[in-house]
C-alpha cells in the first residue's frame, strides 16, 4: 500500500505571464501594421476655392505698459499716455468687435498707467480682461 502525503505531490501550475506578454505583443504588432482604407464609395468632385487667405482680425488685444508708463497696443507704441489716446486706439483696433484684452504691465511702471488702462477698458465695456504676471524665481 502506497500512501502519499500531500507534501510529496507537486502542484501543477500554468504560468500565464509569458502567454499574456505574447498576446500583448501580437496585439501591438497588428495595431501598428494595420492600414486603414479611407477611400469612399462615392466619387464626387469637390468645388475649388481660391488660395488667397482672408484677412483674419487679431484674436486678442495686447496692451503693454513699459516702466515709464508708455502704452503699446499690439506692439505699436501710442503717441502719448493719455486716456483719450488709448481709448481711440482701442476703438480703432477693435473695429466694433468685443475682443479679449491682455494687459502686460512692467513691475516698475507707475500704478496710474495701469489704472488708466483699466479705466479705459471698463469704459469700452470689455469684460474679458486678463492681467499677465510671471512667477517669482525661487
Amino acid at each position: 500500500m502506497n500512501f502519499y502525503s500531500r507534501n510529496d505531490e507537486e502542484d501543477v501550475n500554468i504560468n500565464l505571464t509569458p502567454l499574456i506578454d505574447v498576446v500583448f505583443l501580437l496585439l501591438i504588432f497588428f495595431m501598428v501594421s494595420t492600414t486603414f482604407d479611407t477611400t469612399s464609395q462615392l466619387k464626387i468632385n469637390l468645388p475649388e476655392a481660391s488660395q488667397d487667405q482672408a484677412v483674419v482680425p487679431p484674436q486678442k488685444l495686447n496692451l503693454m505698459i513699459d516702466a515709464k508708463g508708455n502704452f503699446f497696443l499690439n506692439s505699436r507704441e501710442l503717441t502719448n499716455n493719455k486716456s483719450a489716446t488709448l481709448k481711440a486706439a482701442l476703438e480703432r483696433t477693435m473695429d466694433g468687435n468685443r475682443l479679449p484684452i491682455v494687459i502686460q504691465s512692467d513691475a516698475d511702471s507707475p500704478v496710474q498707467s495701469l489704472v488708466t488702462a483699466m479705466d479705459v477698458v471698463g469704459q469700452l465695456g470689455l469684460s474679458q480682461v486678463s492681467i499677465a504676471t510671471t512667477r517669482p524665481l525661487e
